[in-house]
């Protein structure tokens, strides 16, 4: 066998002395520089809190007494469930009467006058709320304002001269920096952990959160962190600890918190009128898909593709249509489509902005202002003149729109045909119904039954359909496999 070691390194070792190699493998190996967290935590300390929130929640009655039944589930238990499982409780409970119980969670202190950061989550519902602080003094705390969209909620407490968070930058944040969270897991008060970055601007598996670009590490964050801070070296808060993600419902390496920021947005509209408004576009979006890079002109799967545009919405209001793909948002470059809701979201209701989409292969800037209220359904169409629908091979009978039934869902003369009947499996659980209106076939514009004939001639059990439907909420993509 050929031996691995140069000959050079051979000549050394055959001329070090016994003594010498005998003091180098004596030696220990230098020590890596970890840090200490021991100042950080003594300055910083003292501003968080341990928050307990007596629930009145609907849904169950009050636990039973002992040998009376099945013994309620603690409250804390419960929102454990539905926050890491999607569950609403323990599976096979039935649902009865109002419950009371306690949450028990970790918040910070903002300002010296007692305005005190948490959890939605951690307060929703409570019919009173204590906040503890580090020298064991118990306070009554009032709601300000709570945003369950953000999982943000706000409390004041009457005192002064209170210890407080220095807010730092989370923007700044970078995979592999260090994290230090102080909480109350399992009503365990001002638990230090620490860890590193492992992502930033994730998408959370609870679809509610769509408007926050969590930050995720593998600080260990078990319940009772929940509403606590994350810091920084510097001891800046960067954000609010908020959800696991674990499939046994223990900390299992990944746990998301929210950005100071986004927080810091809710605090300051909360503290203003008691709720938060946002930006909407009414757009429907997922990801660019790798097959459809040629169709779209793009040359790498990135951007917002509109897979749906809501009737009245900014985005219908400006032209934005289904099939475009949002690249940029305000200049800001749209990687995935979960870029986009935190960035629009972050907006108030009013703002003009410039959005760049790619359509047709080419890119063009729309200029949309974003509303924020739920926009008005569109009349449902009149009544078109009675025919004999036709039938054909993707499920779907149809009839031809008059002119009084195209103005009422707002469409122009020859565009769309009306679904009279959906006799087809796969278009039914595709979720078409009577009174949608197809407009597009494929690639095909579709403005009469014979264009909709034409354009579904030939299809077979195991081809695709992608339809674009106008309906009283939304124009957009339905897409479904034959069978």
């Amino acid at each position: 066998m050929k031996s691995l070691i140069p000959r050079a390194l051979l000549l050394v070792l055959a001329l070090a002395s016994p003594g010498v190699m005998a003091q180098a493998a004596a030696e220990p190996a230098p020590m890596v520089n970890l840090p200490d967290f021991t100042r950080l935590v003594e300055a910083t300390g003292p501003a968080v809190v341990n928050i307990e929130a007596t629930l009145v929640r609907p849904g169950r009655e009050a636990a039973p007494e002992v040998g009376e039944g099945p013994q309620q589930m603690p409250p804390e238990l419960e929102e454990f469930f539905r926050r890491h499982f999607g569950m609403p409780g323990m599976p096979g409970r039935p649902e009865r009467g109002p419950r009371r119980g306690t949450s028990q969670g970790s918040g910070f202190i903002i300002s010296s006058d007692g305005y005190v950061l948490t959890n939605h989550h951690v307060v929703d519902g409570a019919e009173r709320i204590i906040v503890r602080l580090t020298d064991r003094r118990e306070l009554d705390a009032t709601l300000v304002g709570s945003d369950p969209l953000s999982d943000v909620a706000l409390l004041k407490v009457e005192a002064r001269g209170l210890p407080v968070l220095k807010v730092g930058d989370s923007r700044r944040l970078k995979s592999g920096q260090w994290v230090l969270a102080i909480g109350s897991p399992f009503g365990f008060e001002h638990s230090v952990t620490a860890g590193v970055v492992s992502g930033v601007g994730r998408r959370s598996a609870d679809p509610s959160q769509q408007y926050v670009p969590f930050i995720q590490t593998d600080v260990a964050i078990n319940r009772g962190n929940s509403g606590g801070p994350l810091l920084n070296t510097r001891g800046e808060v960067v954000g609010i600890n908020s959800q696991i993600f674990s499939n046994s419902g223990g900390y299992m390496g990944v746990s998301f918190a929210i950005p100071i920021e986004v927080a810091m947005n809710a605090v300051r509209q909360l503290r203003e009128s008691g709720r938060v408004e946002r930006g909407q576009l009414g757009v429907r979006i997922r990801d660019v898909d790798r097959s459809q890079l040629e169709e779209l002109g793009l040359d790498r799967p990135a951007g917002a593709f509109v897979d749906g545009v809501e009737n009245g919405s900014a985005a219908a209001r400006a032209g934005i249509r289904p099939g475009d793909v949002i690249t940029r948002f305000n200049g800001r470059p749209i990687g995935s489509s979960s870029d986009l809701p935190p960035i629009v979201g972050a907006l108030p209701p009013g703002t003009r902005a410039t959005v760049t989409v790619q359509r047709d292969g080419k890119p063009r800037d729309i200029v949309v202002t974003l509303m924020a209220l739920a926009f008005a359904q569109a009349p449902a169409p009149a009544e078109a003149p009675a025919q004999v629908p036709a039938a054909n091979p993707i499920g779907l009978e149809v009839e031809a729109l008059d002119a009084a039934a195209r103005s009422a869902m707002g469409l122009q003369a020859g565009e769309g045909v009306l679904v009279a009947r959906v006799s087809g499996l796969a278009a039914r659980q595709a979720g078409l119904s009577p009174g949608d209106v197809v407009l597009r076939v494929g690639r095909q514009d579709v403005g009469s039954v014979a264009d909709f004939r034409a354009a579904t001639q030939g299809l077979k059990a195991g081809d695709e359909v992608r339809l674009l439907v106008r309906n009283a909420r939304s124009t957009g993509f339905v897409t479904f496999v034959l069978r």
